[in-house]
């Protein structure tokens, strides 16, 4: 028998923009949940700062590591929708697949209905991953990030491959670490998806040996930031002294001998990943005592790790199509969640996406409708959470609350040369308290072209120009798109920023003193494609000098 076989790469077309979007309800419970700050672990077991155990019930969503460069889906619904219907289902933690090709300067986002997702207009892939990220926030939903692959095109064996070589693979994980660092949504890191073939464990074999590249690698993202969990997955073979298989990704026999040891202590999560018949046929699938034999064989092959206290385990990939009690995957499925419910396993399911062709998803082909077996399975393991607002929340209120606040923009003068920049701003709210527009400022980031002197002209304020104070200031260190920023803050006369409210109407204009030229073509926050207000996530918001929208250069 071979072991290791993979579920294919099925994807349905991604182009396609489905219609009608149903109603939908959900099972979020009201309980309290640990996991407030950074975490570690202890013996097998996440914790939060304070040492409160973690509560998690997780779910896979995948398209950044294909070549849409973007979460699959949104070419049907907005990212605000798939989010508020995975909070109320009551999942409150994401796995994000994506590829190390995404970050490449050629790769652009793909297949999204931008109508539906209007403050994705013009925005690079790993900038739609930093909404997603505030968008799950803001939801009180976690995320760790999974290298899925290298390029986009498929999965690899190991972790480099000659287009993207192992300093490729770390120095990406390490401007992620840099870009999320003191970010309390994003936990961890789970290094690459199911090594396999020639990855090896315990060889001492510096191209194959993927424990020693995992604490490699580990070791390259605690040095920058020390609280992200470095999540490592198994193999399929070729264990130090141990020639059995396993599915890709699943094989941890060799933790016992060769952990994965790191320079920052209590960091390391193992992940299998383990699957039923419907992604390959497996002799234990066929041993007359199945299912019972089961237990036993995660037992050895990768629960021990859990059960000895010797680390915490996530089993980061499973799902099947079939759910029942009659089908070999139906049994299947229902064995593993039980096992995973009885040893208290931490875990992510294969995949919200219904288009993952041979396990199907918690949605169904309509992208809408969840998939009401599948989860009345995982009700047996899910776990009461609350769902509070993660970061971008200062200031003194009390209990609970939302701060949202996102720039809309509409384009003035769209020409690339001009001597004005001209652009009309609206500050909307999605907050559940009213905001004092004074403790707002507002970023519009672009390139000055000369030292010459600069004026920002309010020519219309709905809430009146005189409440309104502008700055230029020059960057110490000019960046991509961005020397200078023009700066908007408000006085007290201003007034409130209403929950689910907005200021009105702001036009401004930036000039030269003496009236000379810019090129806007290379402004970080211009978007001449937006000539009726929509989102401009490369104009940030700020509240109390902590920014709570947007993406700087």
């Amino acid at each position: 028998m071979l072991f290791g076989f993979r579920k294919l790469a099925k994807v349905l077309l991604a182009g396609v923009l489905l219609a009608g979007i149903a109603a939908y309800s959900g099972n979020s419970s009201t309980s309290a949940a640990g996991g407030e700050g950074y975490y570690h672990t202890s013996g097998n077991r996440i914790v939060d700062a304070s040492g409160q155990a973690a509560v998690f019930n997780g779910l896979n969503w995948f398209g950044f590591e294909t070549a849409n460069y973007s979460p699959h889906g949104l070419w049907s619904r907005s990212m605000d929708d798939v989010l508020d219907q995975v909070k109320a289902e009551g999942y409150n933690l994401i796995r994000l697949p994506f590829c190390s090709q995404m970050f490449d300067a050629g790769s652009q986002a793909n297949s999204i209905d931008y109508a539906k997702n209007p403050d994705l207009i013009g925005l690079k892939p790993i900038e739609i991953m930093d909404k997603l990220i505030e968008k799950a926030g803001q939801r009180g939903i976690r995320i760790f990030l999974d290298r899925h692959r290298p390029d986009s095109g498929g999965q690899s064996a190991l972790w480099y491959t000659a287009a993207y070589p192992e300093s490729r693979w770390i120095s990406d994980w390490v401007m992620l670490a840099e870009r999320y660092l003191g970010n309390p949504v994003v936990i961890g890191a789970d290094l690459h998806n199911e090594p396999h073939g020639d990855a090896s464990w315990g060889t001492g074999v510096l191209a194959t040996d993927w424990r020693l590249a995992a604490q490699r690698a580990g070791n390259a993202i605690l040095a920058v930031n020390p609280h992200w969990l470095i999540i490592v997955e198994g193999i399929e073979k070729n264990v130090q002294g141990n020639t059995s298989g396993y599915w890709w990704g699943g094989n941890l026999t060799g933790v016992r001998n060769y952990p994965v040891v790191l320079n920052v202590p209590n960091q390391v999560v193992y992940s299998p990943h383990d699957y039923g018949p419907g992604v390959a046929s497996q002799t234990w699938f066929s041993d007359p005592a199945f299912p019972a034999n089961m237990p036993a064989l995660w037992d050895a092959t990768w629960g021990y790790i859990s059960k000895e206290g010797i680390a915490p385990l996530i089993a980061g990939e499973f799902g099947g199509r079939s759910v029942d009690t009659a089908s070999v995957e139906g049994k299947w499925q229902n064995a593993l969640v039980d096992y995973i419910g009885t040893n208290q396993l931490y875990w992510t399911y294969w995949s919200l996406n219904p288009n993952s062709g041979d396990t199907g998803g918690l949605l169904l082909d309509d992208w809408v409708t969840w998939n009401a077996p599948k989860q009345a399975m995982l009700d047996r393991i899910m776990k009461p959470v609350t769902f509070t607002p993660i970061g971008n929340t200062p200031g003194g209120e009390p209990g609970p609350v939302t701060i949202a606040v996102t720039p809309l923009y509409r384009v003035g003068d769209t020409g690339s040369a001009t001597n004005s920049i001209r652009a009309d701003l609206r500050l909307t709210s999605s907050s559940s308290i009213a905001i004092p527009l004074s403790e707002l400022t507002v970023r519009y980031w672009y390139t000055s072209e000369g030292t010459t002197g600069q004026t920002v002209e309010i020519d219309y304020a709905a809430i009146g120009k005189a409440n309104i104070t502008t700055t230029v200031v020059p960057l110490s260190t000019p960046v991509t798109g961005a020397d200078t920023y023009a700066e908007f803050s408000f006085k007290a006369g201003a007034g409130t920023l209403a929950a689910s409210g907005n200021s009105g109407d702001i036009q401004f204009r930036i000039h030269k003193n003496d009236w000379s030229g810019y090129s806007q073509a290379n402004d970080y926050s211009f978007a001449p494609a937006l000539t009726g207000f929509a989102a401009n996530s490369r104009i940030t918001v700020y509240r109390n000098g902590v920014l709570i929208s947007g993406v700087e250069p």
